[in-house]
């Protein structure tokens, strides 16, 4: 292997994908010697299905990752197309904000980002094999014979392990369309004790946009004032990013808009966010459409018997739809422009693994793309996955130490879910080499922790998607509060600067202070706090509010209005902690424990969790179970 072995990487990420990125740059931004690994350096992030980042519980997630001090918002900010906030309507714990982005832009300006990391390396080269010793990962192989050392390796490959792409019965190696398959890493799993199981998933074709009848479809704005994912009003206002003088650029808007070096300055790639926003268009299939993919069933890949792994339930190929639910007479299509310089669009809802020719008919069908022309045909492709189970809550694998995964390898589907592991896998790679405890979160913390959570705890059968649903304390989740939950992890691991640090714990300081203060003042028929709760406009507020940031007084009157459900939540999280604190020990026997029902002990054994609360958590493990495993516990420990 390529250098000294007393002088190995502290952290290598194989994989550039959203998981990738984030977990190298959290890493290199503690301090750690990073290299970041991909087959092509020109496709990093590069959006394999669709052009948007955020909507329902994605959004949230991509706050929390501004928050942790990721590029992910950041990057969507200053490339995005489109913006707008899904359930307006609805409580603010439900609303998600989605943006459309620039999908080359997107690529490019992260590509930057990583170039211009001091502590990262990025290297084009596809890792074919890990090494290990003594039970450690030690570093890896590459394709172009250049192997490297590594204290820790952290894996996110997304859909390439052994990647099989499906068009009818029509097979072409690739972890996506134009791009190879990783044919080998999986045996180095397998090596290490680690399952390997199956999934697939999809994408529609993609269209040229001056074929399609524009004035049949319903248009989508974008929204007048945009919901941008990241923070600013701890880092500068939006437009401040794009109008600052180089030789005075404070350090976060150096980060974020420029390389300054030797007194020159290199500007990332972006524009100001919200700025000239392009339309969305809706369609729907209709009986035409059913009638060709009914009669052509057979020949779907996935229903033809081709595709052996699991596909997503939340996002379901036509075919599927068509078959699960029958009894609807249409299904909604929305067309999605792939950026500026392009004319490409994206058919969203249009997923298949038909046969090109049948894809043409299903196109013909539907109502504005009768003439359409097709540049990129939809496929399916089918990928190996670590069922997660096999992780600790931190990300680590039980059976290579040092060896952590993040992204689509855990069996998880979207950017958001792949780049909050990333950013989590990172971190505590990273405290690992520094000798510290691992970071976990609590469910009640975020997004990212339940996501986690249920993959540790639960495992998945098919590819997990995030929804606010999925999250028994939502309420204390709302994407607004994601940098007061989350903003002292990022200051304790270094992942903002100091100017951003302060500004965030000032931020804290205000919401609570303001909390209070609003809570308590006059209004009509008595204190503003009640009034607000009645339905009244916090337009009573007084002096003073108005100059704090939109974000700190959405904030505020989001803990006011929601005052007592809050405080409910709040409470049954305190009842819940105890339980999450108490540890199993590593060398615990649940095979010793009498009375313990045999089908709880199987499952604790082999999943062997890490604290009493995520037992709690798993499927089949009763309240019964529980209390004599927490008596055994306090047994041992006596």
């Amino acid at each position: 292997m390529i250098g000294d072995q007393t002088d190995p990487y502290d952290v290598i990420v194989c994989g550039a994908g959203h998981a990738g990125v984030e977990a190298a740059l959290a890493a290199a931004r503690m301090g750690m010697r990073v290299l970041l690994a991909t087959g092509n350096l020109d496709t990093i992030v590069k959006m394999s299905c669709n052009p948007s980042i955020g909507g329902q519980a994605k959004g949230h997630i991509t706050r929390e990752i501004d928050a942790l001090g990721g590029e992910m918002a950041l990057n969507t900010d200053t490339t995005a197309i489109q913006f707008r906030v899904l359930n307006e309507s609805k409580g603010p714990a439900v609303q998600a904000p989605r943006a459309q982005c620039d999908k080359k832009a997107y690529q490019a300006r992260m590509k930057c980002v990583l170039e211009q990391e001091k502590n990262l390396h990025l290297f084009q080269a596809i890792v074919t094999k890990l090494y290990y010793s003594c039970g450690k990962v030690v570093g890896v192989a590459t394709n172009v014979g250049a192997d490297f050392y590594g204290k820790t390796v952290i894996v996110t490959t997304g859909t390439f392990l052994k990647g099989l792409m499906h068009i009818g019965k029509s097979k072409t190696e690739g972890g996506r369309s134009g791009d190879f398959s990783a044919r080998t890493l999986s045996d180095s799993f397998i090596e290490a004790g680690i399952e390997i199981e199956r999934l697939k998933t999809g994408t529609p074709c993609r269209l040229l946009g001056r074929t399609i009848n524009f004035s049949d479809l319903e248009e989508q704005p974008g929204d007048n004032e945009p919901c941008l994912f990241a923070f600013y009003d701890t880092r500068g206002l939006p437009e401040d990013l794009f109008h600052v003088e180089q030789k005075d650029a404070r350090e976060e808007i150096d980060r974020i808009l420029f390389h300054v070096e030797h007194g020159k300055a290199q500007r990332i790639p972006g524009w100001i966010p919200g700025s000239d926003q392009m339309s969305c268009w809706m369609t729907y299939t209709g009986a035409e459409t059913r009638e060709v993919i009914m009669a052509h069933l057979g020949e779907s890949a996935l229903f033809g018997g081709e595709i052996k792994g699991i596909g997503p339930r939340y996002c379901p190929s036509i075919e599927d739809k068509m078959v699960r639910f029958a009894h609807h007479e249409r299904h909604r299509l929305f067309l999605e422009p792939e950026g500026r310089g392009t004319d490409e669009w994206y058919v969203n809802g249009l997923s298949t693994s038909m046969p090109y020719y049948i894809q043409m008919q299903i196109l013909r069908s539907v109502k504005g793309l009768e003439n359409a022309r097709m540049i990129r045909p939809a496929y399916a492709v089918e990928y190996d996955f670590a069922p997660p189970q096999q992780l600790y809550p931190w990300l680590e694998t039980r059976k290579g130490e040092n060896l952590f995964f993040a992204g689509q390898i855990n069996g998880t589907s979207g950017y958001e879910e792949a780049a909050g592991q990333g950013i989590v896998a990172g971190v505590n790679a990273a405290l690992k080499l520094r000798g510290e405890k691992p970071w976990v979160m609590g469910r009640h913390e975020s997004y990212i922790a339940v996501l986690i959570d249920d993959l540790v705890t639960k495992g998945t059968q098919e590819p997990y998607r995030m929804f606010t649903s999925r999250a028994e304390h939502r309420l204390l989740l709302d994407h607004n509060s994601a940098e007061l939950r989350l903003g002292e992890y990022a200051i304790r691991f270094g992942l903002v600067n100091s100017a951003r640090a302060a500004r965030i714990r000032e931020k804290k300081r205000l919401v609570e202070e303001w909390t209070v203060k609003l809570e308590g003042a006059t209004a009509p028929g008595g204190r503003a706090g009640d009034y607000i709760r009645r339905g009244g406009d916090i337009s009573i507020a007084p002096p003073g509010f108005k100059s704090l940031s939109k974000s700190a007084r959405d904030e505020i009157e989001y803990r006011i209005r929601y005052k007592g459900y809050i405080e409910r939540e709040m409470r049954l999280v305190s009842k819940l902690e105890n339980i999450d604190k108490i540890a199993i020990p590593a060398d615990f026997s649940f095979k010793a424990i009498k009375g313990l029902r045999i089908e709880s002990m199987q499952k604790l054994e082999k999943l062997r969790p890490v604290t009493l609360g995520q037992a709690s958590r798993i499927s089949g493990v009763s309240p019964a179970d529980i209390s004599i495993v927490m008596i055994s516990i306090a047994v041992k420990n006596a």
